[in-house]
């Protein structure tokens, strides 16, 4: 779905807006907060401060305004009460935020306190993993170019790519076409062109590429609960290149 230059600057707007949340919990997510506290102190900045609505809250019935996806947790982490941050937690975030009839949506990796090293290294290498599938987009590329590099680099680093869930168009609505998958061949899949937005978002395991989900019905965890980790941006493709809506200044 090709969005023209008015469309366009919305998304980007609502792409700013999201990326304050982030610098809002940068000084927010620490141990002894749960997972509840965050998504109370995210819904109170969209609405309050930034005026503009947490579109992942009633969206397919989701009852709160994102996901907190802890240590083994893949994605879809529900926040609770009972889930309180602890010294070495890796933890992904991960929000959509509306603004002006456009979505736009990012997920971040916080590591709390002191983190082991081989957490570190997962979270370091899925961030360079997602940048990896990112530079490959421009207008002439295929969605095949992004999904290989983003395996290339996860696989050549020691970790597995989640397949079940993929990046998506985003527009009006938060799941739009195309999928993107993070895994793939190059020169294959639908060729990119420019006023396409979708979303660049691999999840990596430390162990084994295989998932469960839970009776919840939304949280998904490693079969073999090793680490996984996941960052995400909505990103934009230029006449030239790319631009990613969703990025925090600095």
């Amino acid at each position: 779905m090709i969005k023209t230059p008015a469309q366009l600057a919305i998304m980007r707007e609502s792409g700013r807006l999201l990326a304050q949340v982030f610098t809002m919990l940068d000084g927010f997510v620490a141990a002894g907060r749960s997972t509840l506290e965050l998504d109370a102190a995210v819904e109170a900045f969209i609405r309050n401060e930034l005026k503009a609505r947490p579109a992942s809250l009633g969206q397919y019935d989701y009852p709160f305004c994102i996901n907190t996806s802890i240590n083994e947790v893949v994605c879809h982490g529900m926040p609770s009460a009972k889930d309180i941050l602890k010294d070495g937690d890796i933890i992904n975030i991960d929000i959509t935020l509306e603004k002006g009839g456009y979505i736009a949506d990012s997920s971040k990796m916080y590591m709390v306190g002191n983190v082991a090293p081989k957490a570190r290294r997962l979270v370091e290498m899925t961030f360079e993993t997602m940048w990896a599938g990112i530079r490959q987009v421009k207008p002439g590329a295929r969605l095949g170019d992004i999904g290989h590099a983003i395996q290339s680099h996860a696989q050549a680093n020691g970790y597995s790519v989640v397949r079940e869930y993929c990046g998506h168009g985003i527009g009006k609505q938060m799941h739009e076409e195309p999928q993107v998958l993070h895994f793939g061949r190059p020169g294959t899949g639908l060729v990119l062109r420019e006023g396409m937005v979708f979303t660049v978002e691999p999840m990596l395991n430390q162990g084994g590429a295989k998932t469960r989900s839970l009776k919840d019905g939304w949280t998904v965890v490693t079969q073999d609960n090793s680490l996984s980790a996941q960052w995400e941006h909505t990103v934009a493709v230029t006449a030239d290149g790319f631009e990613v809506l969703t990025l925090q200044r600095g």
